[in-house]
């Protein structure tokens, strides 16, 4: 790890305002960005600890949530109104890493979490377009299990990590910024960037830009939700596929269904294309199935990960069959 100098925020204002003097990268729980300063992967010259400004979790006029950046992982997944309101939230919290982890990292670093591809992390000679843009991408040609199988280009195959983005993208999220040019909001699902020729840019962020606060809109199918997660093992595991789906049934008809991937993607993967199939039709295994094909049928797997088409297949309709009441 190269040296660094350490910076304490005491508000917005002042960490734009260290970030404009400095080349500095903004500090939450620390608990990726620390692993890849220590794998030389990153080497900002100054670290601005945002972790200490306010953090809250507020009703909102529309009945929805405000969730503050520097909100910890536990404390959004055991929220009553959370818990409650949007239990797919809670799940894929508490479905990702380990509890200490939860305890450390917090909902802006969360989300800004760069991928665990292997190759990305082999800074001893493996090719990656993302850590060293222009290099190549060995895990197009090499062990690609846990790899894009939606989204992906020619230069660069790796998965976003995060389940708590996959729970965000199904319930329509809306990340506000704050920097150096002022505020604006931005739709989770527009916040992460497809890898296409430039994979080293994975966000909309602009320089010296914070994540302040996430807002989640009301919504009866969020109230009626799911997060599963298909892993190699029971704990401490990224998703091979993972979903996350609400559904609102009234007289016989799905009125509203919202569904994002995890796992298959390099951006949490909302499947509008399977949502606009469902909305107004009777749920049935049969039609799940359908339109979980009709979501999947851009997928490009590689040699290693042709089983994440059927196995998303599955996933889908398995989590919407038991939203409905539905069985297979």
């Amino acid at each position: 790890m190269r040296p660094f100098d350490y910076r304490r925020a005491a508000d917005p204002a002042e960490a734009f305002a260290i970030a404009g003097r400095e080349q500095a990268r903004y500090l939450g729980g620390g608990t990726n960005l620390v692993d890849l300063m220590r794998q030389n992967i990153e080497a900002p010259a100054a670290l601005i600890d945002v972790s200490r400004l306010p953090g809250t979790i507020e009703d909102t006029p529309n009945g929805g949530l405000m969730i503050g950046a520097a909100v910890r992982n536990s404390t959004l997944a055991a929220h009553p109104s959370v818990r409650a309101r949007y239990p797919m939230l809670s799940r894929a919290i508490l479905a990702g890493a380990s509890a200490q982890i939860r305890n450390m990292a917090t909902v802006g670093g969360n989300i800004l979490q760069r991928t665990r591809c292997a190759y990305f992390y082999d800074t001893t000679g493996a090719r990656c377009n993302k850590r060293a843009p222009g290099s190549g991408c060995d895990a197009i040609d090499g062990f690609n299990r846990y790899h894009a199988i939606l989204g992906a280009s020619e230069h660069c195959i790796a998965t976003h990590p995060s389940d708590m983005c996959v729970a965000l993208a199904a319930l329509d999220a809306t990340i506000h910024l704050s920097g150096p040019a002022g505020t604006r909001s931005v739709k989770l699902a527009d916040f992460h960037q497809l890898p296409g020729a430039h994979p080293e840019v994975e966000t909309v962020l602009q320089p010296g830009e914070l994540i302040t606060a996430v807002e989640i809109a009301a919504s009866p199918a969020a109230a009626h939700s799911e997060y599963r997660k298909v892993r190699d093992r029971s704990s401490y595991a990224f998703a091979l596929v993972s979903v996350a789906a609400g559904v609102t049934v009234a007289g016989g008809r799905i009125e509203d269904v919202r569904i994002a991937l995890g796992g298959v993607a390099p951006k949490p993967w909302r499947a509008a294309k399977a949502e606009e199939i469902l909305r107004g039709q009777a749920p049935e295994q049969a039609r799940f199935l359908a339109a979980a094909d009709a979501e999947l049928t851009t997928a490009r797997p590689f040699d290693r990960n042709a089983f994440k088409v059927e196995l998303a297949r599955r996933t889908i309709a398995a989590v919407l069959g038991g939203l409905t009441g539905v069985q297979a």
